[in-house]
Formats: structure tokens, C-alpha cells, sequence
């Protein structure tokens, strides 16, 4: 085991959301995690840890009722930019940002395990309030850049990058909003995004890497890339969806699309990223037991974290 001293304790914690999307089983994301070996795995590789549970999040069939219950067609009643399960979604993501802000003000690493991604305006809005405004390398094949304007769906998901550098305003509160700079963004593995999106990416100055760039370039360079834009922030913050990686690879998530990394190409990311030394934070999104195949994604997600914190072959 190698020696703990001196390093950064780690602090789990759990967003168990699927608020975010339209398909159920991403909030048992975290418990799937944990599952793998999570804290095992950390602690071998000479990392303190300290798991604090999950935040609270309500589950849409709470409080169902079998008699007299009339489902609401939301869509037709609804009028203004579509934003789905918004408020608790917000709320969660206040709580999440509490607890984030006060890991991060202690010179701790937040590691967030979710859940579906919107639970990222929280993690952000966390570092923010300690005082961190970190780069952003968000690795994922959508660009979740939408606005309640934009969206095709209403899910919010495909938003939380948007609120993060500023361009979604209500139904997100003002604290949620612009934690982070499009200067010092990065998307990585992107390969299925909305026409809105394309706009707001330019309109934010994220630097955009497609799976037809890291195909014409190599991952390696791709990463370099990656790590010399958002290094200019404070520190790096690394944003993974699960579904960045092929189906093949990761079967377990909510989304999948044909074409992504490859399981030595996300390897290669972590390690390029444990060894620039300037990750300070991390969060998984979107593994989903339900559509899993033995756990696999959620195994791989505890392989990807370990070597984005340092786990080497030698």
C-alpha cells in the first residue's frame, strides 16, 4: 500500500437522481459504484476516504396513489421553456453544492457519484462557493449544453453544462449559474448534439473535441489538448458520463450512443489526466444498474476513477 500521508482525503458523496432524463434506474447509480469496490480501491492505491452518504433526492413515484390518481399531461399544459422535475432537481443540486463547498474548503477531493448529470450544477456551484473556479474537461457524447429554449426534450440532463457557464437563466436560481468559464471548458468524446447546442457552444468558447477529432488526431493528443485549456482554470474538474465510452464498453447508461471511447481510450484520458496533476475534483455520471450487464459499467467506473487519481500499471 503507498503511504497516505500528506495526501488529500477523498469525500464521496451520492446523487441518487434520475430526475434529469426520461428512463428510470440512474439513481442507483452510486449504490452500484460503492458496489464495485469503490472505497477498496481507493484506499489500496493510498487515498484516506471518507464516504458521506447521499443526498436526499424525492423519487417521482413517492406518495402514488393506486385510486383516484389522473396523470397530467404536462406538455400541453405547460408554456414557458421546458425544464422537466426542475425544482427538486435545483433543490438537490443546492444541497449537493453545500456539501461539495464544504469538502473542497477543507482541501479535500470531492468525488460525486450519480445519478444523472444535472447533478453537475451542483458539484460546480459547490467549488464556486469555496472558492474554486476550476476548468472543466467534460467527457461525455452529448454536449449537455442545452437551455430550456433549446432543448428538444425538457430533460434536464442535456442542460447542466449550459447553467454552469452561464448561458440558461430561469427556471435556474442565479447561485447555480456561471460557476465556471467557457474559456476553460472542454467537451471530449462528443458525437450526438442538438442543434441549439452547436450555437451555445460557440456562444460559451468551450472547446469542443468530436470522436471525429480525437479519430483524426489520437486520444492522446486530444487529451494534451483537453488539459492544456482547461488547466488555465483552478485546478481541473473532470466530468465523466458514462456514456462517453461505447456501449460495448459501458452498457449501463440511460443514453447510449455508437462510437465512443474505447476502453484504453478512456485509460489513456485518466491517466493523462492523474498525471498532469491538477485534477482536484471528479464526478461519474449516468451509470444505470437496471441496464446493465453485471454491473460492468459501474465496475469500469471504479477502474476510471482509479487511474484519473493515480493508479498506474507500474
Amino acid at each position: 500500500m503507498r503511504r497516505m500521508e500528506g495526501r488529500p482525503v477523498i469525500e464521496i458523496v451520492g446523487v441518487p437522481m434520475d430526475l434529469g432524463g426520461n428512463r428510470r434506474g440512474v439513481d442507483m447509480g452510486p449504490s452500484g459504484i460503492r458496489y464495485s469496490g469503490l472505497v477498496t480501491k481507493l484506499s489500496e492505491i493510498g487515498f484516506r476516504v471518507r464516504d458521506r452518504g447521499n443526498i436526499h433526492v424525492a423519487d417521482p413515484d413517492e406518495g402514488l396513489a393506486t385510486h383516484a390518481y389522473k396523470r397530467v399531461d404536462a406538455e400541453r399544459m405547460f408554456k414557458g421553456p421546458r425544464a422537466h422535475n426542475v425544482t427538486e432537481i435545483v433543490r438537490a443540486c443546492e444541497e449537493l453544492a453545500s456539501v461539495v463547498a464544504d469538502i473542497a474548503r477543507a482541501g479535500n477531493i470531492p468525488l460525486v457519484l450519480g445519478g444523472d448529470h444535472s447533478m453537475a450544477m451542483g458539484t460546480l456551484a459547490g467549488l464556486a462557493r469555496a472558492g474554486k473556479r476550476p476548468g472543466v474537461i467534460w467527457i461525455d457524447a452529448h454536449g449537455d449544453i442545452n437551455t430550456p429554449e433549446t432543448t428538444p426534450s425538457g430533460n434536464v440532463h442535456g442542460m447542466p453544462f449550459a447553467v454552469a457557464l452561464g448561458l440558461a437563466g430561469d427556471p435556474f436560481p442565479a447561485d447555480l449559474r456561471g460557476t465556471t468559464s467557457g474559456q476553460h471548458g472542454v467537451l471530449l468524446g462528443l458525437r450526438d448534439v442538438d442543434p441549439g447546442e452547436r450555437d451555445n457552444i460557440k456562444k460559451a468558447g468551450v472547446t469542443a473535441l468530436t470522436m471525429a477529432d480525437i479519430d483524426r488526431l489520437g486520444l492522446g493528443p486530444a487529451m494534451e489538448r483537453a488539459i492544456a485549456v482547461a488547466g488555465k482554470g483552478d485546478g481541473i474538474h473532470l466530468s465523466l458520463d458514462m456514456d462517453a465510452l461505447d456501449p460495448d464498453e459501458a452498457p449501463g447508461v440511460g443514453t447510449p450512443v455508437r462510437g465512443g471511447l474505447t476502453y484504453r481510450e478512456a485509460q489513456l484520458a485518466m491517466e493523462m489526466l492523474a498525471a498532469s496533476g491538477k485534477l482536484r475534483s471528479v464526478e461519474i455520471a449516468e451509470v444505470n444498474p437496471i441496464l446493465d450487464e453485471s454491473n460492468r459499467t459501474a465496475a469500469l467506473a471504479v477502474e476510471l476513477v482509479a487511474s484519473a487519481l493515480g493508479e498506474t500499471i507500474l
